[in-house]
């Protein structure tokens, strides 16, 4: 009695203790399964109490004569990972084993239980080891409904002389402490194979299981055994079974937030352009190599004409005619060459603002050369698939040529092209990404 009160004190201490510490740390297991359905089907036994000549197991056998007479369907509700409460119905129909030599006898019992439950390899820190392999503790209460179903006994030579009353149809309600452990095997994402081991104590009982009845004053201490086995499904939008799902606790996920904080920061400080301005401060992330910029990582271009200042000198120091055939090669070079460029956030169709100079150069390039066309071309990076990219790119082509024709280009004068997703980069890198997500052109 004294174990038995002590493991109840316990399950149902321990889980209002952990209850509470669950409202301050409510994201140890928000994404985990709480929710379980259990059916079970076993052999259930009454150990005591019987009146002379009744008995359920086999004369001869250490653990008697298996049959299947009890049931089972639980929902159980995990508070956290580690405790849980779980209530249930059950039938049990008791009978003498055949092959006895107990009397015929026969007990209905039917059975709502309210228990605490553990979940022992978490408690311990065991998961790991056990693999697929898990274990239950539980605990608590269980209010049963008993009726016999039992003959009167009567003497063979007169049967109006009853020698004892069995009470069948009647029906008496009990209280009891339940407790027991249940193996479990993990047999798919969400569902396991259970057994279950449980004893119960009533200390109030007047029926023995035979269905004789005990004076009132005289209380019977009733104990059943059950041993079952059957299986349990994890309910949830986790697609692992809550007993087996990987928890993390809020400190597990403080550290993967400051280490993707890190990680970013060293993402946003890198230089992919090399021009020393990092790319979190970098507007113009595409520029020239040896080009000098300013503080937003934009190539300098005092006098507003499209091409960097630095470009301009070295054509003038290398070309002795740049307002005729050297400066038109030259610029020809740059805009062929992908120098000049229009850029495009993710998935999205309209230039960023940076591209306005890259646009305006185009313009007045073939403002100054009205003979001269230009091909116009689109490009996505690897984000989606093939087939959407390539749309994606001419929408972005598209786009560039609707803004041409509103600053007076001749519509004729351009030809869209879509080159689809270009793979030259990383496709994990969204610096990178940045690079390609872009429209070029072509001077034809």
């Amino acid at each position: 009695m004294k174990k038995v009160t002590l493991l109840s004190l316990f399950l149902f201490s321990g889980l209002a203790s952990l209850a509470q510490e669950n409202k301050v740390q409510k994201d140890t297991s928000s994404t985990i399964n709480k929710y379980t359905i259990e059916l079970t089907t076993g052999q259930s036994k009454g150990v005591n109490p019987y009146t002379d000549g009744y008995f359920s197991s086999s004369d001869n056998k250490v653990l008697g004569t298996i049959v299947i007479n009890s049931f089972n369907l639980g929902v159980r509700y995990m508070i956290n990972p580690v405790f849980g409460i779980k209530t249930d119905l059950g039938y049990v129909n008791l009978k003498n084993n055949p092959g006895t030599t107990s009397l015929p006898f026969e007990m209905k019992v039917y059975s709502l239980g309210v228990q605490g439950v553990i979940n022992a390899n978490r408690l311990l820190g065991i998961e790991k080891q056990f693999g697929r392999f898990g274990m239950l503790l539980h605990g608590g209460f269980q209010l049963s409904q008993m009726t016999p179903n039992t003959a009167n006994e009567v003497n063979p030579l007169n049967s109006a002389d009853i020698i004892r009353y069995h009470n069948a149809g009647l029906k008496e309600y009990n209280v009891g402490l339940v407790y027991g452990f249940s193996p479990q095997f993990r047999v798919s994402n969400r569902i396991a194979l259970i057994s279950d081991v449980s004893v119960v104590n009533s200390y109030r009982q007047h029926f023995a299981w035979d269905g004789a009845y005990s004076d009132s004053k005289n209380n019977l201490s009733g104990q059943l055994i059950s041993m079952s086995l059957g299986l349990t499904y994890s309910l949830g939008k986790d697609k692992m079974h809550g007993d087996w799902a990987v928890v993390k606790d809020k400190y597990t996920k403080q550290i993967e937030k400051l280490q993707k904080q890190v990680k970013d920061i060293e993402t946003s400080m890198s230089d992919m352009d090399k021009d020393g301005v990092a790319d979190y401060l970098d507007q113009e992330n595409n520029s020239v190599a040896g080009v000098a910029v300013d503080t937003k990582g934009r190539m300098v271009d005092l006098n507003k004409n499209g091409v960097p200042d630095e470009l301009e000198r070295y054509i003038e120091q290398n070309q002795k005619d740049f307002s005729k055939i050297h400066t038109a090669n030259t610029v020809m070079q740059l805009v062929n060459e992908g120098y000049i460029a229009a850029f495009f956030e993710t998935n999205k169709v309209d230039p960023t603002d940076i591209s306005s100079p890259g646009i305006d150069f185009i313009r007045t390039y073939l403002k100054n050369n009205p003979k001269s066309s230009i091909e116009i071309l689109g490009h996505a990076d690897e984000i989606g698939s093939s087939e959407s990219n390539v749309t994606l790119a001419k929408a972005r082509a598209e786009a560039v040529k609707a803004i041409l024709v509103k600053a007076g280009i001749e519509e004729s004068r351009l030809q869209v092209v879509s080159k689809g997703e270009d793979t030259s980069v990383q496709a994990d890198s969204e610096g990178a990404r940045k690079l390609v997500r872009k429209v070029t052109f072509k001077i034809k």
